[in-house]
């Protein structure tokens, strides 16, 4: 008989995430500041948690769901649950924060300062500061029957004052929200001490106050259910349908409310009514509300020591050169492992591709950029200068809603065609597809990626990019870009949900279109494999894997004697080493400098081994909601380093976690120290180029010197 399927509940296998991001921040061989960079992570980790999966949780709830998860909670035992739990993280974060980093911080010259504790002079440079700068933009809102309670936005910081009138038994409440544009910790003039935005306000509440004494202040902040819903039955107008559903979720329900611990329970009472939350949305903290701010401390202090030390990603040697860097790719395919290769390469793709008189059109989907980025300035320029531009932006990219309307505004204002996906389908998949003609003939190039077109992420996310000229990827490609762009739809769902005649793919695998049942067939063709005698393997690196299909063909080749290694960083739903279940499966996740991002999958395949990169996770939304893309690797050495980024990080014993078979976590150790990622540096500095931005104008004078006398031959010719 075969044994039920063991289950982690997705939920708290995220804040088990979490758990090891604090760790790391706990860990003393890491630098001060780069700790406090990982509690600022923890932190922004906690806050998405509530505003998403508490949020949504809640929703169940309200709407009397009571079907349990795959797991066998009940959304009310999984709120409880993950309640208790984010209360035990924010107090374990308190606890590293004041009891080990802010001591030993201090002892390096960098602290953080109550305004009360400064010397005079000191204390003059700060109300000088606050009567310049902090004032005259604050707004002191008194809470009485002639003052209902004001709106609270979402992760904003609240300064709550009890002030006392003179000569009378009375006080009342007043609120005045930190002005957003100026920094939640001051800077003194020696640049390495702090004080916080809300010891200033506090000490000076008299300047608008003159008469009254301040008996109490604190400061606090709601996180609000942030989770878009909308309803692709009644959108009309997708842009306008999100903009009115952020509006919306601006004012949606509190799911937490963040307070200094020692606030009285008459404000707390105050601040619970005011605001709508509910007693059991209470987290009380010691420390400090909305630690990620402490972001702004790790980049204002420059002192190399208490960082990790400087790295400069460096540009491969095959890019390293004036060639023109279409012939590069059209002479092999060139893979780029990120943070460690520059992104700068992608951005020389799409500047080469809006300045090259042989280009005629570029077709790409955006899911994430950075305002301002190079990649838009390229894309405007192409524009301008009369190619054929085609960008899908997708506008329900979670919290990136607001900046990818301004995005798709600026890019339509240049005469780019923008097209939002498909309504109901978030379009996750990175690629960019350019057509450029070469001796009368039309040839595609293509940049596919695991991560986004982000430069800030490319410094932090390990992530891996292929540029191509292999026909097939070029076709294929292009007519999912024309999908996006050409479907309707009413065409989508007849495709996507009423079994419709389906595009045909040779190389690239789509979501929702194929993705999820290519991924279990090749699962089972490996068990197949095993079952013959054959070799059999396979491994994976992911960022979740929750799919509930998917684990149980993992479990089934497992017990064909398919040896698995998964290196998950964040949600894990398996539970590995069960016997007579998963006794062949791995589980290990890589919590380290750079955010592991990378999606590589391996298969043995018999003593053929393939290995594929991909846009998705292994989870029901990658498989059925999104436009994924996963394409194998082709390439021998592309797929030697694919293969060596895989066996690194399977190695690694220095920032490696274990998932054992009773769903805990535990550190892995090992006699030899091995850093994936140390070693990744190294192999960077040791086999690459490193390029200036003088370096990188000659460079590209030099391909536009190249393409130039190629088109002179081509004319001559």
């Amino acid at each position: 008989m075969t044994k039920a399927l063991p289950l982690l509940n997705r939920e708290l296998s995220r804040l088990d995430y979490n758990a090891r991001v604090l760790a790391k921040a706990e860990e003393a061989s890491v630098p001060l500041l780069a700790r406090l960079q990982f509690l600022a992570w923890c932190s922004r980790n906690l806050d998405e948690f509530f505003m998403v999966r508490v949020g949504a949780t809640r929703d169940l709830i309200e709407a009397g769901v009571s079907e349990p998860s795959p797991d066998g909670l009940l959304p009310a035992e999984r709120l409880a649950a993950m309640q208790k739990r984010t209360g035990e993280l924010l107090a374990q974060m308190d606890r590293c924060l004041t009891e080990d980093l802010l001591p030993r911080l201090r002892s390096e010259g960098v602290a953080i300062e109550t305004f009360g504790d400064l010397p005079a002079d000191d204390q003059q440079w700060v109300r000088d500061y606050f009567a310049r700068e902090v004032a005259p933009v604050l707004t002191p809102l008194a809470i009485d029957p002639g003052h209902p309670f004001p709106f609270v936005g979402s992760s904003s910081l609240t300064v709550a004052v009890t002030i006392e009138a003179p000569r009378a038994d009375s006080t009342h409440v007043v609120l005045m929200k930190l002005p957003p544009l100026l920094p939640r910790f001051v800077a003194l003039p020696d640049g390495k001490r702090f004080v916080p935005m809300k010891s200033i306000i506090i000490a000076n509440t008299t300047a608008f106050f003159p008469s009254f004494a301040v008996k109490e202040g604190i400061l606090f902040r709601v996180i609000r259910n942030s989770e878009l819903s909308l309803d692709s039955d009644e959108v009309q107008d997708l842009r306008d349908s999100v903009e009115a559903e952020l509006r919306r979720r601006d004012r949606r329900q509190v799911v937490c409310l963040e307070i200094e611990a020692r606030a009285s329970e008459e404000l707390v009472g105050v601040l619970v009514a005011g605001t709508g939350a509910r007693p059991q949305d209470v987290y009380r903290v010691s420390g400090f509300v909305k630690m990620s701010d402490f972001e702004q401390i790790c980049e204002a202090v420059p002192d190399a020591a208490l960082h990790y030390p400087a790295f400069n990603a460096r540009l491969p040697q095959r890019l390293a050169s004036a060639d023109d860097l279409f012939s590069i790719i059209a002479a092999g395919d060139v893979l780029l492992h990120r943070p460690y290769d520059s992104f700068t390469a992608v951005v020389e793709f799409v500047h080469a591709a809006a300045t090259d008189p042989a280009v005629l059109a570029i077709k790409m989907a955006l899911y994430q950029t950075d305002e301002g980025a190079p990649i838009v300035d390229n894309l405007v320029l192409a524009a301008n200068s009369g190619k054929q531009v085609s960008v899908v932006i997708e506008l329900q990219a979670r919290f990136e809603e607001r900046k990818n309307i301004a995005l798709a505004r600026r890019l339509q204002d240049a005469g780019v065609q923008i097209v939002y996906g498909l309504v109901g389908l978030q379009t996750h998949a990175k690629l960019c597809v350019v057509i450029r003609s070469e001796g009368g003939q039309l040839r595609h190039y293509v940049h596919l990626s695991t991560g986004n077109y982000t430069a800030e992420a490319a410094r932090s996310y390990t992530d891996l990019d292929l540029l191509t000229a292999n026909p097939a990827f070029g076709r294929e490609a292009s007519l999912l870009m024309n999908i996006l762009t050409g479907y309707s739809a009413r065409s989508a769902t007849e495709v996507f949900e009423r079994g419709g005649e389906r595009p045909r793919w040779e190389e690239l695998i789509i979501a929702p279109f194929d993705f999820h049942r290519w991924l279990i067939a090749r699962i089972e063709r490996e068990a197949a494999h095993a079952a013959a005698g054959r070799p059999a393997r396979i491994s994976a690196k992911l960022n979740s894997l929750v799919d509930t299909q998917v684990i149980q063909a993992l479990s089934d080749a497992s017990t064909a004697g398919v040896k698995i290694d998964l290196i998950v960083r964040a949600i894990c739903c398996l539970v590995p080493g069960v016997r007579g279940v998963s006794e062949n499966i791995r589980v290990m996740s890589i919590v380290d400098r750079f955010l592991e991002h990378e999606r590589i999958i391996h298969f043995e395949n018999g003593g053929t081994p393939e290995y594929f990169l991909s846009s998705g996770d292994w989870m029901p939304r990658n498989f059925v909601r999104r436009i994924e893309v996963t394409f194998p690797v082709l390439d021998a050495a592309s797929r030697k380093t694919v293969s060596d980024v895989l066996d690194l990080s399977l190695g690694d014993t220095v920032s490696s976690w274990d998932l054992r078979s009773d769903g805990q976590w535990h550190r892995r150790s090992g006699r030899e120290k091995i850093s994936s990622q140390r070693a990744f540096i190294d192999i960077a500095r040791a086999e690459s180029v490193k390029i200036s931005g003088k370096g990188m104008t000659r460079l590209r004078a030099g391909r536009l010197r190249a393409r130039t006398k190629a088109r002179d031959a081509r004319s001559r010719r």
